[in-house]
C-alpha cells in the first residue's frame, strides 16, 4: 500500500509532467507554422463493394528497416498523386475512390522545411533491442479516475470496435492507423459497422483519483521505487458512436505488400454525430531533435490491460521522411494512437500539444538471421497534414499552415 508520505512526491511528479520546465524565450522548443501544399480532391468514382472478411490485425510487420526506407527513391510528383489518392468507405457499404491534385509542392523539400535550420539531417541510431513490444522494464502506466480519464489530453484517446486505438482530431473526426480498418487488400470485418468508444467510469470514484505508475517510473524520474497495483476502485465502460465514413490513402492499399506501405498507415474516421469533447490539433512532424527532450507521447488501449487507458512517453530514435522509430513500450491494441508532442505556440503565447504522427505498431526485421525490433509511428508530413486537414475541414483554405 502506498504511504501518505509518497503522495507529495506524486503530486510534484504530476506537476512536472503537466508543466514543462521554464525556458528562456530563445530556448523554448516552439511550433513553427509553415505554409503547406494543397491536396485537393478531383474526380470520384464508385468502386466494387468490399467483402469485410478478414479480422483486423493489431500489429504490422515489414521486411524494410530504417536504412532500407532511407535508401528508397524519393517519390515523384506523379507517385505522390497516386499514393495520396484515397478510398472512402461509407457506413452503408458504398465505396468510392477519389483522385487528388497537389499544388504548391516542391519535390526537393524535406519533411518539415520550417524546422530544417540547424538540423544535421542525420538520424540518431537507436540501440537494437531484442525483446517484444515491451523493451526492458515496462515503462507504461495506466490512467484511472474520472478526474484524469475525462481530462485533456487523456480524454482525446478512443477505442475502435476493431480493437485498435484512435485520437480525436476534430469535432467528429478520429485519426487512427489504416491497418485497423483495411488489411492492404480489403476492408476488415467490422469496418462497415465501425464504432468508436469513449472510456468513462460506470460509477463515481469512492477514493481520490490517482495515476497508477509502473514499478520503474520513479526510478527514471526521482531515483526511488514506487509500487504498482492495477486500479480496483473504477468500473469502466465505453460509450459508442458509429462511424459515418472512413478515408484510407491508396498508398496503404497499394503498398501494404511492399516496403513503402507502412509510410501510409493512417486513416480518418468521421463520426455520425459530434463527440462533444475537446480534440487535439494536428501538427506537421518536426525532426526528432527539435522535440523537447526528443520525447514523444501517446495513450491507447493496450490489450494486456483491458478497460484501462495506458499512457507512455519515450525518446524518439531513428527517423525517415515518413516514419519515426522508437522504443515506447506498447502492446497490440495501442496501434492507431496519436503520437503527440508539447511545445510552445508563440502566436497564442501558450504551451500546446499537437498530434504529429500515428502509432503503427511493432515492427520486426530479420537481418542475417538476427531479429531487430522497433515500434514505429507514421509521421504527419506537410502533404499528409494537407490531406488529413482537408478531410476534416472540407476545404483547403483552413489547411494552409501546419
Amino acid at each position: 500500500m502506498r504511504s501518505r508520505a509518497a503522495l507529495p512526491r506524486f503530486t510534484s511528479l504530476l506537476f512536472l509532467l503537466s508543466f514543462p520546465s521554464v525556458f528562456s524565450s530563445s530556448s523554448r522548443p516552439q511550433w513553427v507554422l509553415q505554409r503547406v501544399p494543397v491536396v485537393l480532391p478531383q474526380q470520384t468514382e464508385d468502386r466494387p463493394a468490399p467483402h469485410f472478411l478478414s479480422q483486423a490485425r493489431l500489429d504490422v510487420s515489414s521486411p524494410c528497416d530504417p536504412e532500407c526506407h532511407k535508401r528508397a527513391p524519393r517519390p515523384s510528383y506523379w507517385d505522390l498523386r497516386r499514393l495520396l489518392a484515397f478510398e472512402t468507405l461509407h457506413s452503408n457499404g458504398h465505396l468510392t475512390e477519389t483522385a487528388i491534385g497537389i499544388y504548391g509542392y516542391a519535390p526537393s523539400s524535406n519533411t518539415s522545411p520550417a524546422y530544417s535550420s540547424g538540423s544535421s539531417g542525420k538520424a540518431e541510431r537507436s540501440h537494437v533491442r531484442r525483446k517484444r513490444q515491451i523493451f526492458g522494464h515496462d515503462g507504461r502506466f495506466s490512467i484511472a479516475g474520472q478526474n484524469f480519464l475525462l481530462k485533456y489530453p487523456f480524454s482525446v484517446s478512443v477505442k475502435l470496435s476493431t480493437g485498435c486505438s484512435g485520437t480525436l482530431v476534430g469535432d467528429r473526426h478520429v485519426l487512427t492507423a489504416a491497418h485497423c480498418v483495411h488489411d492492404g487488400k480489403n476492408y476488415v470485418k467490422g469496418a462497415q459497422k465501425l464504432r468508436v468508444g469513449f472510456l468513462k467510469p460506470k460509477q463515481r470514484d469512492t477514493q481520490p483519483s490517482s495515476f497508477y505508475l509502473p514499478s520503474n517510473f520513479t526510478n527514471h524520474v526521482e531515483g526511488g521505487p514506487a509500487p504498482y497495483a492495477p486500479p480496483t476502485n473504477d468500473k469502466m465502460k465505453f460509450q459508442w458512436i458509429r462511424a459515418k465514413r472512413t478515408h484510407v490513402p491508396k498508398g496503404w492499399i497499394k503498398g501494404n505488400a511492399n516496403d513503402i506501405g507502412m509510410d501510409y498507415d493512417y486513416a480518418l474516421l468521421e463520426l455520425k454525430k459530434p463527440h462533444k469533447r475537446r480534440h487535439m490539433k494536428l501538427g506537421v512532424s518536426p525532426p526528432a531533435q527539435r522535440l523537447p527532450g526528443r520525447r514523444v507521447h501517446f495513450s491507447g488501449f493496450d490489450n494486456d490491460r483491458p478497460g484501462q487507458l495506458v499512457y507512455r512517453f519515450c525518446r524518439a530514435g531513428e527517423e525517415t521522411s515518413d516514419l519515426l522509430y522508437q522504443h515506447c513500450d506498447a502492446q497490440p491494441g495501442a496501434s492507431g494512437s496519436g503520437v503527440y508532442a508539447r511545445m510552445w505556440d508563440g502566436g497564442r503565447r501558450r504551451w500546446e500539444r499537437k498530434v504529429i504522427g500515428v502509432f503503427s505498431g511493432h515492427q520486426w526485421v530479420e537481418r542475417q538471421g538476427a531479429s531487430q525490433e522497433f515500434n514505429v509511428a507514421v509521421r504527419i508530413t506537410p502533404l499528409k497534414y494537407a490531406q488529413i486537414c482537408y478531410w476534416i475541414k472540407g476545404n483547403f483554405v483552413d489547411c494552409r499552415e501546419g
